[in-house]
Parts: C-alpha cells; structure tokens; sequence
C-alpha cells in the first residue's frame, strides 16, 4: 500500500470516509461487473439548479478518493428521470398553455416551452450536460426514456413482475387508504394517448410478461411489462436502477431519506444490494425556503458563474454536505476568498493535510496555484470605493499594490476583477448606504485622515493596520470592531468590509485619506 493510500485510509476529510464505505463492500471480493459504479439522479421536470450540479460534484469528489484507496475501476452515471410524466407545469417556464395540454405525457415528449429541443427533458437535460461538460466532470449521461425502451432494464422488470407483490407489500403501507386502492408499482404508458397512467394492476401474467389495466375510456388493455411499454413508479423505479444498474454508491437529499428507505427494502426484494448511500442536507434560498426546480427560487448555475469562477462554486459544494447552507448571491464572495485561501496553504501542508484541504478534492489531487494577490472581497470594495465600471480601473489600483501583476501573467486575478465590477453593479452599488459619523467617529476619521496623509512608512497592509488600530484605541472605542464598522458605513456604504490596512495598501494613502474627507464633507451620504 502506497503512502498516499495509508493515509487516505485514516483521513478524516468526508469523501474519504464515504470512499471507504464504499470499499468495504468488496473487501472479499471485487465486483462481478468488473467496476465500481457511483450515479446520480436527476428529474427533469424543472430547470437544472446548484443543488442539481452538487450531487455530480460531490459524488465526484467521492468517486476520486475511491480511487486513491483503491485500484478497481469506477464509472459515474448522471442519470436522467426523463420517462417521468409531467404532473405540473413549472412556474418559471413560458408557453404555460401548451405545456398544460402535455400533462401526463412523459417528459421526452412534452414539447419544449423554449423551442429549442424535441422535448422538454431533453432541453433541461442538454442544460444539465452543457454544465457539467464545462467543469470538465467525467461522467456518463443516462436517460430513463432509452433505457427502458431498449430494453436494458427487461430483466429486472420481468423479476420486478414476478415479484409484484412484494413490492406492493412495501410500498402500500407508506400509502394513504386511498392511494392504496389504487397504487401500483407498474406506470402502463397508454398507447392510445401517450400519458403515462397512475391506474391499477387489474392482472398479471408472469408467463407472458404482461399486465391489464383499464384505460380512462374503459377499454381493458394487455401490455408487456417491457421495451417501454411501462414505467416504474418514483421508488420502485429507483431501485430497478440500482439493481439492473449494479449501483455501488448514491447520494441524496434530506428529503428524500424515507424513499432511501423503501428503495432500498425494493432492491433488496428484486434480489440484490443497495447502494451505500448518503442524506445530505438541503440549501436554501434568501429567506430560509428550500430551494425548488420548480420555483426557480434560489441561485442558478449561470447566476453563480456571472460572479465568480467554477472552482468557487465546488469549493461550496464541498463544504460540510450534512449541514444546511443558505444559497444566495452573497455567499460568493466567501466563498472566493476561501477557496483561494485554502490554494494558498495547500503548498505548505503535509501529505495528510493535503488530504484533508477541500481543494485537493475539488482538483482530483491536481491542484492549481492561486494567483490572487487581491483577495475578492478588496476587489469589491475597491471597485465600491472608486466606482469601477470596468477591471482596467481595478487594474490601476492593483499594478501599484502589486507592481508584478498584470492580466496575462495573473489570468484568475483578471478573471476576479470582471466578476467583482459585475458583482458590485448588481449588488453592492444599490445597496449601498452611506451614513454620517457622530462626534467621536468624525475626531477619530479626521485622525486617521492625517495620520495617512503624514505616513512615511512603508505601504504594508500590516503596518497600515496597525496606524488604523491605533487611531481607534487613541480614540477609546471599545470594542474596536465599532471603529472598523464605523470606517465601513460612513467611508464605503456597508456594515462591514475588509482588512482595512490592506484596504488602504491597495487604493493608496492619499486617495483614502480623500476619502475620508468626502465622507466627513458629507457628500458620500448625500449622494
């Protein structure tokens, strides 16, 4: 066993431990199927979202540290709920009318509200791979509607068949009295209309492969179970995927822990084993509402990518999975500056604490250098306090705190500064509030003013921290921080911002200290 993979064995960080679980099913043996399979699910009823990109992220940050400890193949399916039938029309889609006039058909042939694909699904699923392709992900892309018409899931429904009533014996208690009467885990795709029918099972014929139902009209119809003539219903069509398939590992939300449970009882009944699975928790949007794909509430992957680089957006992905997060627009900036963070220590850290650094799981172990001399934040904040529309007056700035910068040497710093004039034109410029200083601010700010102005150190961030901090004490606040928040929404038109000697390292001493004039002048807050 190699170095790396001994400690990879000890790691505590979480795609580690999940690899782990993993492997412990194959500690006799390897897989028959000659490879470790991870999926994961996507219905596309809706518009893809960021929740949608961190189950590919996350599986894939686990599939990658399977294959530290271990030397057995892996395959990694996206797989696409597209068979489905529409039961609603989302929200934030056009065309409404239409798409109400394909209710209960499956999603492949509802027609595309945006006109632009044969169907629906396939729209959002080209949306989905577009995406993922650009992250460079390595996966397979699956799609429910092939898979059942070609026939690569007849066997295990001609088992699923032959065990109906198991399956039915686990589903109907999970049921109310009502839907009980009627539930069955078969879905016959009318070949009168097309509509994938929730009607019941009226016959079987295990011989023969086939199921009656009645359709709407009345009509007695005998269908195989097979060649797509049938979908399964939500649980038991998941763990028909998982045991035709051979799924080794899939991860799901919170929501779906009670649907873990039963597809899992089902798996076990169609004669196979489940995949190991993780529940992570769900994000939510601006006002604590879980985020929806019908809604279109929340962040979407193109709004992420206006303001911040992709590798962002993994970084967030990483961040304790188990844990609710909010996913809302400012969240970017955190998490920029912390990714770059930890770029910056990675070089620095032992071979186990590499293993634990998020970006060494975000990379696949191929870890980039940062070459952000200017963390995000500052960029926001200068680009507030000079008004920036565009990077070329960031870059003024930045040449002179770092004289060795410029945008082709330092591609990712460039990169930053578009997206923080672009965040701060939507975001930071209408909300800024400037507020006049009382008394006590307005001696301390005119102090600091001339202590600028006087300065013949050097332009170190530190050292300029150290004569804003001084000011402060001299003029006893306490805590300190009521003189940094005060700096913030009397200077800069936010309640809290930067370092602020870096601040001033970066938009220079005189030009702060003319700042802090036009905000004693009053003219920030009249504006």
């Amino acid at each position: 066993m190699t170095e790396l993979r001994a400690l990879a064995m000890s790691s505590k960080a979480w795609p580690f431990e999940e690899a782990r679980r993993v492997l412990k099913r194959y500690e006799k043996a390897p897989p028959e199927k000659g490879h470790v399979l991870f999926q994961t699910g996507y219905g596309p009823s809706g518009l893809p979202h960021l929740g949608t990109f961190g189950e590919v992220a996350r599986t894939t940050m686990v599939r990658r540290a399977f294959e530290v400890l271990s030397d057995i193949p892996t395959r990694l399916i996206c797989f696409s709920d597209d068979m489905d039938g529409l039961r609603k029309v989302p929200s934030n889609v056009p065309n409404q009318d239409r798409m109400h006039e394909d209710l209960n058909l499956p999603l492949t042939r509802v027609r595309d509200p945006f006109g632009t694909h044969e169907g629906f699904a396939q729209h959002n699923n080209a949306r989905l791979r577009a995406f993922l392709d650009s992250f460079g992900f390595e996966y397979e892309f699956a799609s429910a509607t092939e898979y059942y018409t070609s026939g690569r899931f007849d066997a295990m429904l001609l088992t699923a068949l032959e065990r109906f009533d198991d399956i039915q014996a686990i589903m109907l208690p999970t049921l109310g009295a009502e839907r009980q009467a009627t539930y069955s885990c078969f879905l016959p795709v009318s070949p009168k209309t097309g509509h994938v029918l929730q009607v019941p099972t009226l016959e079987r014929n295990v011989s023969k492969g086939t199921i009656v139902y009645q359709e709407p009209d009345g009509e007695r119809v005998e269908i195989p179970v097979t060649g797509g003539n049938v979908k399964m219903q939500w649980k038991p069509d998941w763990a028909l995927r998982w045991a035709a398939l051979g799924v080794d590992y899939e991860m799901s939300g919170k929501d779906l822990i009670d649907s873990v449970t039963q597809s899992t009882k089902i798996c076990k009944a169609l004669g196979k084993a489940p995949p190991v699975s993780l529940s992570y928790e769900l994000f939510n949007d601006e006002a604590g509402q879980k985020i929806s794909k019908s809604k279109g509430n929340g962040l979407s992957m193109e709004e992420w990518l206006t303001y911040a680089a992709p590798e962002s957006l993994s970084y967030f992905m990483y961040l304790k999975p188990k844990t609710a997060k909010r996913l809302y627009f400012d969240v970017i900036p955190k998490a920029v500056d912390e990714y770059h963070q930890q770029l910056r220590a990675y070089p620095g850290q032992d071979a186990a604490a590499r293993l634990n650094n998020p970006v060494y799981h975000i990379h696949g172990g191929k870890v980039p250098a940062s070459d952000m001399v200017v963390p995000f934040a500052m960029l926001l904040n200068l680009a507030s306090a000079s008004g920036a529309e565009d990077t070329e007056t960031l870059w003024g700035f930045i040449r002179r705190y770092a004289p060795d910068a410029a945008p082709d040497t330092h591609p990712g710093l460039d990169s930053a500064a578009g997206f923080a004039v672009q965040y701060y034109r939507d975001f930071v410029k209408p909300a800024k509030t400037f507020r006049l200083p009382n008394d006590r601010e307005r001696a301390a700010l005119t102090d600091l003013a001339a202590r600028l102005r006087a300065h013949e150190g050097t332009r170190d961030a530190e050292e300029l921290q150290s004569v804003v901090f001084a000011v402060g004490k001299d003029a006893g606040f306490e805590p300190l921080r009521d003189w940094f928040t005060a700096i913030y929404e009397v200077c800069l038109g936010a309640s809290q911002g930067p370092r602020f000697g870096g601040f001033i390292a970066l938009y220079g001493l005189v030009e702060t200290a003319d700042l802090i004039d036009s905000a004693l002048r009053g003219e920030l807050a009249a504006a």
